[in-house]
């Protein structure tokens, strides 16, 4: 009996100082917890090599605690080798080739067709370009044979989507059997107006004072991802009558066509399509004296590129 007491009171002691030390570890998981340094560990890749297995393998090693230190704008630099976030400084070449189209003629006056022609393009980069334009037909509504001219500009970006454009021009064109030639200065805006619009609006003067402007819209629909039909307006109107250019006073022209191209690639389409043309006021008279109809509709078929 003396035996089992001295058992059951060691035993006592034994639970006795358990509870006591998980008391005190107890009072003491505060104070600890208080004093332990705050680390947070963020996914870091240390090269482009190392982000490719980071993504490979659908894990980032952990390099270690990341403190205010590191949270500067010095870590945020690029690393020497790796590529511009923004590459807005690399220079490149861009050709549209509009409309490249013949003409057939339908009925009325001679049976002959005619042709037209409207490129443009750029080189340069996002803010800096230099634009080059021509654009060229023979024996339309405007003018009764051929006129023909080439622009070259400098482009500047002002807003988004926006280019203005300063330069000069150089128009060629038959009168009365003659050619004549003059330089003009151009000033223009080029880009997208809402609901994707592309605009190009210019004014040209020449050297003797004589001011016209040129105003162009075209908007393409998606029928479906390779069939899309364009509506193409464009009008000339000048301030001065200069006969030898067979331009009135006022306005000149206006022109609204359809066309329909198939993409075979997105650099290259086929299309037809139709197009109508009227010359108004003096104008009309100067066409009606060299020969030419101010007023026809005709069929198109041509082909319009890029690269």
């Amino acid at each position: 009996m003396h035996q089992v007491f001295r058992i059951w009171c060691a035993m006592a002691t034994v639970c006795a100082f358990s509870a006591s030390v998980a008391v005190s570890l107890s009072f003491a998981e505060p104070a600890l917890q208080a004093e332990a340094p705050t680390e947070t560990f963020h996914p870091i890749a240390t090269s482009p090599a190392a982000t490719d297995s980071a993504t490979d393998t659908g894990h980032f090693d952990l390099i270690g605690p990341v403190t205010d230190r590191h949270r500067t704008l010095e870590n945020l630099s690029p690393e020497p080798g790796w590529p511009r976030p923004v590459n807005d400084e690399e220079h490149r070449l861009f050709t549209l080739v509009d409309v490249l189209e013949y003409r057939p003629r339908t009925g009325g006056g001679e049976n002959t067709s005619d042709y037209r022609w409207d490129v443009e393009g750029w080189y340069g980069g996002d803010y800096n370009r230099l634009w080059f334009k021509s654009e060229g037909q023979q024996d339309t509504a405007f003018k009764a044979d051929y006129d023909v001219d080439f622009q070259l500009l400098y482009g500047r970006f002002i807003q988004k989507y926006y280019d203005f454009q300063v330069g000069g021009r150089l128009e060629t064109q038959s009168f009365r059997g003659r050619n004549v030639t003059r330089g003009q200065t151009v000033i223009g805006i080029e880009g997208l107006v809402p609901y994707n619009y592309e605009v190009e609006a210019a004014v040209f003067i020449d050297q003797s004072g004589n001011v016209s402007g040129r105003l162009s819209l075209t908007k393409d629909l998606l029928l479906t991802q390779r069939l899309i039909l364009q509506g193409r307006f464009e009008t000339n109107a000048a301030v001065q009558r200069v006969e030898r250019f067979t331009t009135g006073s006022g306005l000149n022209n206006l022109e609204f066509g359809i066309r329909l191209r198939y993409e075979i690639r997105r650099e290259f389409a086929p299309y037809i399509g139709i197009s109508l043309d009227r010359s108004f006021g003096e104008t009309a008279t100067l066409v009606r004296q060299e020969g030419g109809d101010p007023s026809q509709i005709r069929f198109v078929v041509g082909i319009r590129a890029w690269f």
